[in-house]
This record gives structure tokens, sequence and C-alpha cells, in this order.
């Protein structure tokens, strides 16, 4: 599952404005073992139909199982929140009554017998599903909790369309099936859907039958022939466009909404050639019968890996505009995909051992961009993921493998995900590819359609390289934190001798690092591999001449914090010369923090032109223009940049640097570039024409408002009519706030959209505006609003209810306060 880190930005932004509450520590003590298996699921086979008025499903499941070892004469199955309105045992053609009790979560069913673990039984159940009036518990209960999802079941919300979806992980399919609901079960299933006629379907596995009924409706019958675990079992339901590809001769469907299905292969057709990418370097073909990703409205965790049948957020969705930027969904794709062998094929035996899963699938996404865009888009989705671990210090407690936790939500954490996606791609980096991809073809194979953990992928790794390397688990599997490193590189001229002196500060583990120095001369490199092993390390090296360059950790591989004794010489010979993405981006870190030195600036001014357009954006945010050389020097590349970059994104980054020199010479081709086809550089030429021009600015944003916009247009637009023009630009601004999915772009658009609120003097629009934004609290996942409601009530809104009363608006205040929950 590709959790949305909207959340993880959105939370950053608002931690300062969370309150103070008592934290539960009891968690620490409970061990989290994997369930205890009783019965095994064999078969499941689900006949539903769906009431949208009341948003029930109604259900038989015929579920097939076997005691696991000790005979049983009892089953327990997980049903949350259902009505149980019969169950049996199938036998010999027959239904038997079977004695149960159920207390809304669990359903204990006495069996007719005791069985054997030889002997297969059937049971039988009769059930209605009631999402929508399920009693979640604990961080569960955010919105994966309820499993099926009804969205608009009634048609109620106009230009939201009627669908229905699932979403197992972790627990949460057991809200419309009864079944065993853990990780460790497996069992193959089929599903009949009963739908109106208008709507498509999709499942697991392949649709095997279609019968048309007399009442409108229309039964699908779909298959999965494979065993895979529960929580990844899948509907989806509504009016789609089903654009398909093909990845030898099985098919490949792309199911999203028909406004959409234009560029749907723009959006999804890679996936064909990630199938034989990652079929390749695993050397397991892609293992299942199809695969088909499928778009759902107010999907809010990202993407979902159900087995053949991968779900999508709607951001996935993006218009042939936004598609010019670049594919902004494209690894998360990536990331979906690979669960299919990480995840599906072999599965985590509990959630504790979730890194089988996730860390593996959140560095797919390292392995395809380096694949199909070269290196240095794979090194920076790779140190991306480094930053995204580092950013918050609560991570550094927390071990890979998590025996303790409170939620198993919880794992779902930037440990899991980018930490656990860098421990592999060092690993990688240590025992070289090819051993490396052996490896994992060896745990697949080993473990398919089965369960694995973390010491089965030592186990494979350890087969296939010789060696012992419980060093390398125990430190980063079984253990927290990262090194903390002290570099400091000195030269005896007397003696030719080069040192690096490498400190490890962190508290705690002492790291075992092993690590290449690279020693340059011009452009002559001589490298040293070495292990960094203790709290203070000496590297000697016999070097004839001084070096321009030692550059410790030479492939930039190490996931750690570090502080160097580099000069900006150094730096200027690394940018030059040691050549990766990392190395050129420290060197423009290090020229950015002494723009007044005309070597930094000359570095910064070289970086500006550099091959990879990541690294061209990321120095166009690190130009300081009030400083008045870098000023003067950097404006005509700004204007090369502006005009003739092949990227767009760096075309509008550097249309927006020119915005801020406020000069009318650039009106016309700010003013051109408002109507670009693209949607970044159209916002930030619209947002530079109001510096110099706000009449003719604003005007154009009226008539831009007018047309269909998306991304940093429409923001552009929306702030322009909230800078220059009066509450007329309700309706568009309203209307773009509305449509915005949960996100971290909703979240900034906030303070922007409160501001206009507080210039509204119609009560009507106040009302609607106020609605709207405590709509979206209400929409922010549950685990998330501790930090997000005193922002949003304490600062937002209060905020706006001091700007009514001090405007004598005393309707409006009163309305707004009455949308801020008391304290409790």
């Amino acid at each position: 599952m590709k959790k949305y880190m909207l959340l993880l930005g959105l939370v950053t932004f608002v931690a300062a404005h969370a309150q103070n509450e008592t934290v539960d520590t009891s968690w620490k003590k409970n061990y989290r073992a994997s369930a205890t298996k009783i019965n095994d699921l064999v078969h499941t086979k689900l006949e539903v139909k769906f009431d949208f008025s009341k948003s029930y499903l109604y259900g038989k499941a015929w579920i097939t199982l076997h005691p696991h070892f000790y005979p049983t004469d009892t089953l327990q199955l997980d049903a949350k929140g259902m009505n149980i309105n019969k169950v049996a045992v199938f036998a010999n053609g027959k239904y038997v009554d079977l004695k149960y009790s159920y207390d809304s979560s669990f359903l204990s069913i006495k069996l007719n017998k005791t069985y054997k673990a030889s002997e297969n039984y059937v049971v039988f159940i009769d059930y209605t599903s009631k999402p929508n009036e399920l009693k979640a518990k604990g961080s569960a209960a955010i919105s994966d909790a309820k499993g099926l999802y009804f969205i608009n079941p009634k048609g109620e919300e106009k230009n939201k369309p009627t669908e229905i979806w699932t979403q197992g992980e972790t627990e949460s399919n057991s809200a419309w099936f009864p079944t065993i609901d853990k990780p460790n079960q497996k069992c193959t299933e089929e599903i009949s859907m009963t739908v109106p006629s208008k709507y498509v379907t999709l499942s697991n596995g392949k649709l095997i039958s279609q019968t048309k009924n007399s009442n409108g409706t229309r039964t699908d019958h779909w298959r999965m022939e494979l065993p895979h675990s529960p929580y990844l079992f899948f509907m989806g339901i509504g009016d789609y466009s089903i654009v398909k590809d093909s990845y030898k001769g099985k098919e490949v469907s792309y199911y999203v909404e028909k406004e959409f299905a234009p560029v749907a292969r723009k959006i999804f057709g890679h996936t064909p050639e990630m199938i034989a990418f990652y079929s390749r370097i695993t050397g397991v073909d892609f293992p299942w019968n199809k695969y088909s990703q499928i778009v759902g409205r107010d999907y809010v965790s990202g993407a979902m890996e159900n087995t053949t049948s991968t779900l999508h957020a709607e951001n996935a969705q993006q218009d042939a505009r936004e598609l010019i930027d670049g594919n902004g969904w494209e690894d998360v794709i990536a990331h979906e995909l690979f669960h299919q062998w990480f995840g599906d094929y072999v599965t985590c035996e509990s959630w504790s051992n979730i890194t089988v899963n996730e860390s593996f699938a959140d560095f797919s996404e390292t392995i395809w961009n380096e694949y199909k865009y070269g290196k240095d888009a794979g090194d920076e989705v790779n140190y991306r993921g480094i930053l995204s671990y580092l950013s918050n210090p609560e991570n550094y407690k927390k071990d890979l493998v998590r025996f303790y936790y409170a939620d198993k939500e919880d794992v779902f954490d930037q440990v899991s995900y980018p930490k656990g996606g860098r421990i592999l791609n060092m690993l990688r980096n240590y025992v070289g590819d090819s051993a490396f991809f052996k490896s994992l073809h060896l745990y697949l194979t080993t473990n398919k359609f089965k369960n694995g953990e973390a010491q089965q992928l030592r186990l494979a790794f350890e087969e296939v390289t010789g060696q012992d390397l419980n060093w390398y688990w125990n430190q980063w599997y079984y253990g927290s934190g990262h090194p903390k490193l002290n570099i400091s590189y000195s030269y005896d001229d007397a003696t030719k001798t080069a040192k690096v002196i490498v400190q490890q500060t962190q508290t705690g583990t002492i790291f075992k690092l092993p690590v290449a120095i690279d020693i340059y001369n011009g452009a002559n490199k001589t490298r040293y591999k070495v292990w960094a092993q203790n709290a203070v390390d000496t590297f000697s090296f016999a070097v004839a001449q001084k070096p321009d360059l030692i550059n410790f950790d030479g492939d930039k591989i190490l996931l750690c914090e570090k502080k160097e004794n580099k000069t900006l010489d150094n730096y200027i010979h690394q940018y030059k010369y040691a050549g990766l993405y990392l190395d050129r981006r420290e060197a423009i870190d290090f020229a950015a923090k002494m723009q007044a030195d005309q070597k930094a600036l000359d570095l910064l001014k070289m970086a500006l032109k550099d091959k990879y357009y990541g690294l061209r954006i990321y120095t166009l945010n690190k130009v300081n223009i009030s400083v008045d050389g870098v000023k003067t020097q950097a404006e005509p590349m700004l204007e090369e940049m502006a005009k003739n970059d092949p990227k767009s994104t760096v075309r509008a980054k550097a249309i927006e640097l020119l915005g801020r020199y406020k000069k009318d010479v650039y009106r016309n081709l700010f003013e051109k570039a408002t109507y670009d086809s693209s949607y970044s550089i159209a916002g930030s030429a619209l947002e530079a024409w109001s510096k110099i021009d706000s009449t003719g600015a604003f005007n154009a944003a009226k008539e831009l408002s007018k047309k269909p916009s998306k991304g940093k247009l429409a923001t552009a637009i929306s702030n322009v009519l909230i800078s220059f023009g009066d509450e007329t630009s309700f309706d568009f601004i309203s209307d773009e706030f509305e449509k915005t999915p949960i996100s971290d772009a909703k979240f900034q658009q906030l303070q922007s959209f409160s501001a206009l609120l507080a210039k509204i003097k119609d009560t009507d629009k106040l009302k609607k505006g106020v609605d709207q934004i405590v709509k979206f609290r209400e929409a922010i996942p549950t685990a998330y609003r501790s930090q997000t409601d005193p922002f949003i009530n304490n600062f937002l809104l209060k905020g706006l209810v001091t700007k009514k009363e001090a405007a004598g608006l005393k309707e409006q205040a009163d309305y707004i306060n009455s949308k801020i929950p008391a304290k409790k």
C-alpha cells in the first residue's frame, strides 16, 4: 500500500499547533506474535448484491477450511459489524444449521463434528454487511477501517460518480465478508457480484461469466485460482472506461473515469514494460493471470496492491496538460506493481514483518527510475527516501521489524517504507546486483504463495552469497536508528599520507559500514574499500601529492547523517568529477551557503546547466536573487531557462524567479506563458505577471477561471483572484477547493481560502465556504485529527471569528463558532 505521505507533510505543517496528549505506552509490553493457525482457509466463494440506498451488502459465503494441525470442532471468523442471518455446514448437497455466537467482531461457530487436519469442511453464512454503521476502534479508525465503501451511492453529489470499492489492509475486508482476516492465511476465491447493468466490475483473477438479469442488473462471476491473503480480496464497481494493454498475452487493463480514457495509456501505459522489467530482475515471470488498475474516488491511502487488481486514489487521473509536466503518479504505479511479487506472491506472515512487503515496494521506485530514466533519476528517488526518513526524529526509535506497536496500522510509516527501501539499496550495493537479484529470486521461489519474514530473506541472501549476514540484519532489521558521522580529511605532505577519520556520534549502536573511499587527483580516481565499524576509525592512504578530493562513501549509498570538513574547492572538484547525483547535490548545497563568493556562484551557475533536470530545479530553488551579485549574474540565465529549457517544470521555476525581478521587460514573456499548455508554466507566469501588471493578470485570471484548470494554474488563478478581486471570485475558488482531493495541495489551499472568506460579506457564501472547510476537516483520517484539528479550529476558524466580529458581522461569527467543537 502506498500510504499518502499527504498527511506526513500536512502533519509536519500543523505540528506546532497540536495539543499535548497523554501518551499510552502500555503497548511496549505487548509482543505482537504471528496469528496462531487453528483452521486454514482453503477457498472462499461469495455471492453479493448491493443496496445503494442503505449502503448495505447482502452476502452469502461458502468458506472451505480444514484444521491446521490439531483436530478441532470450533471455528472463529472475523466478521465486523454484520447481521448474521444463517450459519450452516454444507455437505453432500445439504445445509445443516450450526450453533454460533456473535459479538459484532468475531463469529464463533460450533462445528457439527471434530475435524482432522486432512478433512476439508464448508461453512455457509448468510449475512448483511453494514460498513457505514461500523464502529471502528483505535488508530484503525482511519478511513481504511470499514472495508467496503459506497461512494455517492444515491447520486446526490454533483460531479462525483457512484462507485463501490473495497480496502482490506490491514484487517478490514472482514467488514464485508466473514473470514480469518490475517496475513498468514491464504486461499483461492470466487466472487459473484450483482450490480446495475450500467456499471462494470473488477475483482481478483479473471472474469468467468456475465449474466443479465430480468430486473436491470447483471451478475459478474470472478475467479481467483491461485491462493492469496484475505486482505488482498477486492471488488470495484462503477461507470468506468476500460482501456486494455497486454503482457505476454495476459490482460493489462486500466479502469478510469470516462473523461480520462483518452489519456489512460499516458498515465498507466508503462505498466507492461514495468511488468517485463520486474519479471526479468526477479527471475519470476509475472505470476498472475491478469493485471488491472482502477481509480477510486475518495480513496485516501494512495493506492492498494490487491492481487491482480490495484486500486489507486483519484489523484492518479491526470489530464493531458498535467502530464506535460510528467506523470506524478508513476512511482506509485511502480510501487504497487512490485507488490504483486513482494506482498501478494509472498506475503508478510505478520504486520511486524511488513518490511518484506513495503520496503521492497518502496525500493522498486528507485530501481524503476534508474532503469527507465537513468541513474540520476534513481539516485534522486533514493535520496528522497533518506530525507523522508530523517525528517522525523520519532523514526529513529523504531526497529524495522517491529514486534511491539500500539496498533497494526502504526507500522505503515517512514521506517517500513523509505528507511526499509534504503536498507535494501545498501544491501544491493554491498553484495552486488547479480547476488542481490538472485537472492530475491530464491526468496520468492522458496516462499511462493506462502508467507515470508525478514529471517527467510536473510537465509536466501546467505545461501546465494555464502556469507553470514546476521550482522547486517541485526543492525538494520532488528535495530533502530542510523549512523551519524563526523568525517574529517587531512594530508601530510611530509609522509605523503592522506587520512580519513570517521567518528560515529550517535548514541547506542555502533554500525558496521562497508564503504568506498575515493581519492581524486584531477579526473583520476583511486578507490579503497574499507569498513567503518568503531566509534572512531582512521584510514590512511599513501598518496604522492595532496588530493584534489577525498570522497567518503563514493557510491553515495549510506543511510546516515554526516558532517565533513571539505572546502569549496573540494566541492567544486566533486561536482565536476565525482559525478553522482548526490555528489553534485552536496556541492550545490555547500555553494548555496556562500553565494557572495564568486567561485561558489560559478558552481551554482554551472549547476543551472546540469544534465539532470532535477538538479536544475534544485539549483533554481537555491539561487538567492536577493544577493546583488547573484541577482545580476543569474538574470540572463533565468531568462534563457524560462524560454528554452527542455523541461517544462524547469521553465516554470525559472519564470517564477524572473517574476521576482518585477521588470516590465518580461511582460510579454509572462503573458504568453500564462496560456502555455503546461499548468506549471501557466501558473508561474500568471503569478509573475501579477507582480508587474495586477490589472492584466486579474483580467486573465477571470478569463481562465471559466476554463478547466488544475495544479499550479488553478492555485495561481485563486491567488490572483483573492489578492486583487472581491467576493465575486468566490464561486471559482470554492469549486476548486471542493474538487481538490484530500492531499497536501488541498491543505495548502486552506489559508488562502480562509483569506477569501475573511473578505466575504454574503452570509450564504460564507456559510458554504466554512462548511467546505469543516467537511475537509472531518474527512482527514482519524489517526491525524489530533494534529490537524487544532490548526483548523484554533488557527483558521477562530481567526475568522475574530475578523468577523471586528467587522461587525455577528451572524457570520456565530455561524463559524458553531462549527468549532467545544473543548472536552
